[in-house]
């Protein structure tokens, strides 16, 4: 593909300041605001500096492969993704997974980390001086790629919500969640703070350190798999998801035998919610792109059936 025809999209994220200017509405507002309580404004600014200067280089760069469309975070959930387009993400790590969630093709993912000397960046490899080379050779083909499992939660109404990292089900708000969960012959009652489902991805951010709590309270290591994934979390393109329920309480209604295992795509796990109105489904911390999970409805987790391609 010539590059009159390639189309690249560049996926940007608002800096702090930014995002202090939209709420106070003058960056004199926002300065006094975050200096009258302490802190460097200064920081905030240097930051807002190198991400659009980041910004600025690569697009120009890119510019000289293809069309570059630059496209803001907070539109990727409605944006129609070409599926012969190459996607440059500049990070942190969380844009990267987020943008993964919503490609439905095979479009490779290239992560480029726009300060490495704020950011460490595990799925952010390349620098922007680095985009030169590596957006022409990922256009031709030369590039190795990264395969990413992904999981799923579709609902019984037709609603479904992916996710790159993990699933959160649960409540809304700091009260018990309560559900029905369900995997081959198995079934329980639950009165739990909810579950985290993980993927490869996922394993060594909020699912290991659930894992890491439950040895602290237990006062030695976990048992076989589980302390070698609390120790390295699990293969990003691994056939499976991982589980565990979060603060499971028993009682004469509830057990709490069902917390910790696998999904496979044999063996899916299945939820139907007894919350009354406070239910929720959402994926990889983005608390407000969420799905009602109240009483009756029933969830099917899963691994979903597209894989994200990160560039390598």
């Amino acid at each position: 593909m010539d590059a009159l025809n390639q189309r690249i999209v560049l996926v940007t994220r608002k800096t702090r300041l930014e995002e202090l200017i939209a709420r106070f509405n003058t960056i004199e507002q926002a300065r006094f605001y975050v200096e009258h309580l302490g802190a460097d404004f200064s920081d905030y600014e240097a930051e807002h500096r190198i991400y659009q200067q980041a910004v600025e280089t690569s697009e120009a760069t890119l510019g000289r492969f293809g069309r570059v469309h630059r496209l803001d975070r907070g539109f990727l959930a409605n944006y129609l993704f070409a599926p012969d387009a190459l996607v440059v993400v500049l990070g942190q790590d969380g844009l990267v997974a987020n943008t993964l969630k919503y490609l439905k093709g095979a479009q490779p993912v290239i992560g480029v980390n726009p300060d490495p000397a704020r950011w460490d960046g595990v799925l952010l490899p390349f620098e922007v001086g680095d985009l030169s080379t590596i957006a022409k050779e990922a256009i031709a083909g030369r590039r190795s790629l990264s395969r990413v499992t992904m999981a799923r939660a579709a609902l019984s109404d037709g609603q479904e919500l992916f996710a790159v990292n993990d699933l959160f089900i649960g409540p809304r708000s700091h009260v018990s969640a309560r559900y029905q969960i369900q995997q081959g012959a198995r079934s329980e009652t639950h009165s739990s703070s909810g579950l985290i489902v993980s993927t490869g991805l996922g394993s060594t951010g909020w699912f290991q350190s659930l894992l890491a709590g439950a040895a602290g309270i237990a006062g030695h290591a976990l048992a076989g798999s589980a302390q070698l994934m609390w120790e390295h979390g699990f293969a990003w393109d691994a056939d499976h998801l991982q589980f565990t329920v979060r603060e499971p309480f028993p009682s004469r209604t509830t057990q709490v035998e069902l917390v910790f295992g696998q999904v496979t795509r044999t063996e899916p796990l299945q939820l139907v919610s007894q919350m009354a109105g406070y239910g929720v489904i959402f994926s990889d911390g983005i608390e407000a792109d969420f799905l009602e999970f109240n009483a009756g409805m029933t969830a099917t987790i899963s691994l979903a059936e597209r894989y994200g391609h990160l560039v390598n």
